[in-house]
């Protein structure tokens, strides 16, 4: 059964967006795309392939990939990945020989294919997964100060 928002006035019996379900990239190859998302966040599962699409799992969520980029570089369009552990991203960054910032700074990843991906650390931004679900993922589900002030201003916490 679809519980109604008591909003009042225009949009009161639209849906309401709560969050993103996966991002899809468009990749060269499939098999190196999977190569690189290891290198660089680590214990990636790949999900299945169906057709030309790859889909890795992370956590509850996945990223798709499609075989066939067809638009070249692009350094404005970029999306956000919550991770448990930036400084750790940044060192695999690294260490695959990948521009990747200072540290503490904003990371920025480019994969081959020029897809932009920004690390972003759980501690430090508003997503949030329930405890149970960091706790079997393998990860403190605690936020910043910061964080935290921000949910509560949005009447969150």
């Amino acid at each position: 059964m679809v519980q109604r928002h008591a909003h009042r006035g225009y949009g009161a019996d639209m849906a309401k967006a709560v969050g993103i379900n996966h991002v899809a990239l468009e990749v060269g190859d499939l098999d190196e795309a999977v190569a690189f998302w290891q290198r660089i966040f680590g214990d990636v599962e790949l999900r299945g392939r169906v057709g030309g699409m790859a889909f890795i799992d992370l956590g509850d969520q996945f990223v798709a990939l499609a075989q066939g980029r067809r638009q070249g570089p692009d350094d404005g369009r970029h999306f956000g990945l919550v991770v448990d552990d930036k400084e750790a991203v940044r060192d695999r960054a690294r260490e695959a020989g990948l521009p990747a910032g200072s540290p503490g700074g904003k990371l920025r990843v480019r994969d081959p294919w020029s897809n932009v991906i920004e690390v972003v650390d759980y501690r430090e931004v508003q997503f949030t997964k329930a405890p149970e679900i960091a706790a079997s993922m393998g990860f403190d589900s605690e936020k910043s100060k910061r964080a935290l002030a921000e949910l509560r201003e949005k009447g969150l916490a």
